[in-house]
């Protein structure tokens, strides 16, 4: 594992990425709001047995900078995806997104549908333009108010539930530990945020691996009925992290479609 700076431009601010292996397609992980890259430790280290595969920190999280102009809508956060696997000479990847993540990873395939090969939607945030104003309006009002940390423990208790112990303590310390001005900015960026037309565009190979959850009617599966997807239960909105063996058979399995799709020879090396 190497842990790769990107330094800042105008646009974008610098970012960590967290890279290793070799060979074959590679595998780039996009975490939630409030996330680090250090989420997908037990895929990283499972797929590095035989390929390359990295995650970054989305500007504002983790160890990566915040912009100076407080840019965090989704076009944004997935031209850091972008600015990643250009700085790292990757001309074709796998993406794959969780809850926020999976929204930037969305909208990374839908702008660069010739380099992403396929797309893995890991309880994918789905249309939050949809969300009764009456609902949203308050919770962002509180989020910007004294109220923040309490009415953030309220909502990531719920999705936390039936989530591992050590699960939870580390969700929310990388949760209190990302500023937040970056948390309530992805959060506004997620209610203005289209997710149809880049499910349009991408025609790869893609799948939404869902907890029940997500069984919302503006769930990206409900808006979008000819997007696959399978269902694991008993477990948090974190499943990779509670069930990271289930998962990394679900990953495996996708991985394996998507390179037979490519015509891939799997022991050959591919950039």
């Amino acid at each position: 594992m190497t842990v790769t700076r990107i330094p800042g431009c105008k646009r974008s601010p610098e970012l960590c990425i967290d890279d290793g292996g070799k060979n074959r397609l590679p595998v780039v992980f996009v975490h939630s709001l409030g996330g680090t890259f250090s989420q997908w430790s037990a895929q990283l280290a499972e797929l590095r047995k035989s390929r390359r595969a990295l995650a970054l920190d989305l500007r504002g999280h983790g160890c990566s900078g915040i912009p100076e102009d407080g840019d965090f809508s989704i076009t944004s956060l997935s031209e850091d995806v972008g600015s990643a696997v250009d700085h790292l000479n990757i001309d074709r990847y796998i993406l794959v997104g969780h809850s926020l993540g999976g929204s930037v990873a969305l909208a990374n395939a839908g702008s660069h549908p010739n380099r992403v090969a396929g797309l893995l939607l890991v309880d994918p945030s789905g249309d939050a333009r949809q969300v009764p104003k009456e609902q949203m309006r308050p919770f962002l009002a509180a989020l910007e108010s004294d109220s923040y940390r309490p009415v953030l423990e309220e909502y990531y208790r719920g999705i936390l539930e039936n989530s591992q112990p050590a699960v939870r303590q580390k969700v929310l310390a990388d949760l209190f530990a990302t500023p937040p001005q970056a948390v309530i900015a992805a959060f506004r960026a997620l209610t203005l945020f289209d997710p149809l037309p880049p499910l349009q565009s991408f025609s790869g190979p893609k799948l939404s691996v869902l907890t029940p959850y997500n069984d919302a009617p503006f769930s990206l599966h409900k808006i979008y009925p000819e997007l696959p997807f399978v269902l694991v239960t008993g477990t948090s909105h974190w499943l990779h992290m509670d069930r990271p063996q289930e998962f990394n058979r679900i990953l495996d399995d996708f991985l394996k479609d998507v390179e037979r799709s490519q015509g891939s020879k799997v022991e050959g090396p591919i950039r």
